[in-house]
Formats: structure tokens, C-alpha cells, sequence
């Protein structure tokens, strides 16, 4: 097992895929792997032939692990969960993600409370659970005979309604006021193909900073939010918003820079009352009135997490908001009222 706890800001983030028998789990899976060069991902799934992995990319297999080229892993979980992670966690090559599929019958808050309630919450943050939707064979009685069901919807924090192309326009409301009645205000991607972009699901690429972003490397440009458009402005009171904008539609990314404390009581508020239901994630460092420590800030659509650590230079908070059709000038007075 292991022993280490990581620093705070080095845990790795976890994502739970979760959803129904030919869901689209799968091809999500693929476009992961394939999609995200330059940060090091590991899958645990239970079957390796589950996800159909592309020969090329194949390295090397071995003791129930799959090596690929671009530096991601996939591993059973031939054992149980902990033992699987751990071994990940001990190999010498490192790793910036996890994300656990779980079967299409199953209930992912099990694998969630692993991940919070045993050693592993040392090493490791729970950063979503992502429920897939086949809106082609959708069906009520799915969450009337199944617990399982209707547990992957309530515990989600974002579903992605696939295979929108296969139904009409109508359809896809009717379902997404379904889930909605099911999960109230939980944030809806409608995907084709299970295709969507991956800062919009996974803890990355909010900042310039981040691994997802690779600079001057043309084969990192479909992951790059577009960095030439709507570029940062400078305020007399040394703070700094901007937006960039992500290759989905009405996608787009805004940041928000003070170099003056924050009220927490004040941005309590706003998590609870105020944030949109437009932003599907949000990033960044918090600096609060009367705390000595630097708050890093993680919000996948309402989950939150706040994890405490030292600051190594000047407080400042920074943080990125990313969804859809976002009424940003709104979104920026809202933030300009919560600074002292």
C-alpha cells in the first residue's frame, strides 16, 4: 500500500465515468486516450477488450497493465480498486490523471467513496463523475427498475446526453428536463459520438500553465483555447479579466485576477446563490480575508473542493470559470463585489 502523502497540489485528480450499457463510455474512453497528448493519463476499466484499443498506439502489455505511445496507461481492476490505484501509484512513471469506468450496471458511488474514504484520499482528488446518456434508447424505466440507474444520475456532475444526432431536437429536451426533475441544476453536454472537449470534463487546460497546454506545438492546437482572441485587460485596481474561447460552440473560458483578498462569507454566497448554471467547471487559487493559507479551488459542476496549502509568494487569487453562452460582464461584477 501506499504510504506517502502527496503535497496538496500534487494529488492526482480522478474522474469516474459511469452510464448504461452502450451509453458511448467507450468511445469517450478512445477519445481520451487519443486526444490528450502532452498529459499522462491512466485508465482503470475492467476489461481491456472493453475499450478497443488502437494497435498503434500500443507500446507494451504486460501484469494486466497496457502501455500506450503517447505516455497513458490502462489497467484492470482485477483485484479491487485500491490495489489497482496503488500499483499505478507506485509505478516510477508518473501520471496526471485517473479516470475509473465503472460497468453499466453499477452504482459509481461505491467507487467514489473509495477514492474519499480509504488511503487513497492521500494521494488523489475526486474531481467528477461523468454520467453518459444514450438518448436513442433512453428510457423512464431505466430509474424505476434500477437503483444502479438512478444513482449515475444523482451522484453525476455532468451528464453528456450522446448520440444526439440519432433522435430529434425534441427528444433531447424531453430527456434533459427528465434529468434535470431527476438531478436538479446538474450540468447537461449534448454530445455526438461521445465527442466533447476535455477541459469541459477533466481538471485541465483552464490555465496557460497546465500541462494540457504544450506552447508552440502545432499538434496541441485542437486542445488549446484560443489564446489570439479576446486578449487579458488591465484594470486600475491591478486586477485582470479575460475569456477565451473553446472549439465547442458558445464555449468559452473567463479568468479573473486580484491582488486583494477575497470575503469569504461574501463567496460562499455566490458558490451557493449566484454562480450560473452556465459553467460547467472553475479553477484557480483563492485568497481570503484573515486566512494565512492559499486556497486551491476546484468546481466540477457543483462539486467543490478546496484544499489548503502555504503560499510560496504573494497572495493573489486567480481563477477561471469555463461554460457555456456565459454572460461574462455579468460574471465579472459579480466577482469585482466580492473583493475587500
Amino acid at each position: 500500500m501506499i504510504s506517502t502523502v502527496l503535497p496538496s497540489n500534487e494529488r492526482i485528480p480522478v474522474t469516474i465515468i459511469t452510464g448504461f450499457l452502450g451509453s458511448g463510455k467507450t468511445t469517450l474512453l478512445n477519445h481520451i486516450l487519443t486526444q490528450q497528448e502532452g498529459l499522462k493519463t491512466a485508465v482503470l476499466v475492467n476489461e481491456f477488450g472493453e475499450i478497443g484499443i488502437d494497435n498503434d498506439l500500443i507500446i507494451s502489455t504486460e501484469d494486466n497493465i497496457v502501455e500506450l505511445n503517447n505516455g497513458c496507461i490502462c489497467c484492470t481492476i482485477n483485484e479491487d480498486l485500491v490495489t489497482a490505484v496503488d500499483k499505478i501509484l507506485e509505478r516510477q512513471k508518473q501520471i496526471d490523471y485517473l479516470i475509473v469506468e465503472t460497468t453499466g450496471i453499477a452504482d459509481p458511488l461505491p467507487v467514489a467513496l473509495t477514492f474519499l474514504g480509504t488511503n487513497l484520499r492521500d494521494n488523489t482528488r475526486l474531481d467528477s463523475i461523468i454520467t453518459l446518456a444514450d438518448c436513442e434508447n433512453f428510457s423512464l424505466d431505466q430509474f424505476e427498475n434500477s437503483e444502479a440507474a438512478f444513482s449515475q444520475f444523482t451522484h453525476a456532475d455532468v451528464v453528456l446526453l450522446n448520440k444526439t444526432d440519432l433522435v430529434d431536437s425534441a427528444k433531447v429536451d424531453e430527456i434533459e428536463q427528465k434529468i434535470n426533475e431527476i438531478k436538479e441544476g446538474v450540468r447537461i453536454l449534448k454530445t455526438t459520438n461521445a465527442k466533447v472537449s476535455l477541459p469541459l470534463i477533466l481538471s485541465v487546460g483552464l490555465f496557460e500553465s497546465d500541462l494540457y497546454f504544450q506552447p508552440n506545438k502545432e499538434e496541441h492546437k485542437h486542445h488549446k483555447l484560443d489564446h489570439n482572441l479576446d486578449r487579458e485587460h488591465h484594470h486600475h485596481d491591478h486586477k485582470h479579466e479575460h475569456s477565451h474561447h473553446l472549439d465547442n460552440d458558445g464555449f468559452v473560458s473567463v479568468s479573473f485576477t486580484s491582488d486583494k483578498p477575497l470575503s469569504i462569507r461574501k463567496f460562499q454566497y455566490f458558490l451557493d446563490n449566484q454562480l450560473p448554471l452556465e459553467v460547467f467547471r472553475a479553477k484557480g487559487f483563492l485568497w481570503f480575508e484573515d486566512s494565512e493559507f492559499k486556497h486551491i479551488f476546484h468546481l466540477s459542476g457543483k462539486r467543490l473542493s478546496i484544499i489548503d496549502e502555504h503560499w510560496k509568494k504573494q497572495p493573489k487569487t486567480e481563477l477561471v470559470f469555463i461554460g457555456q453562452h456565459l454572460k461574462i460582464d455579468e460574471l465579472k461584477l459579480l466577482l469585482e463585489n466580492y473583493i475587500m
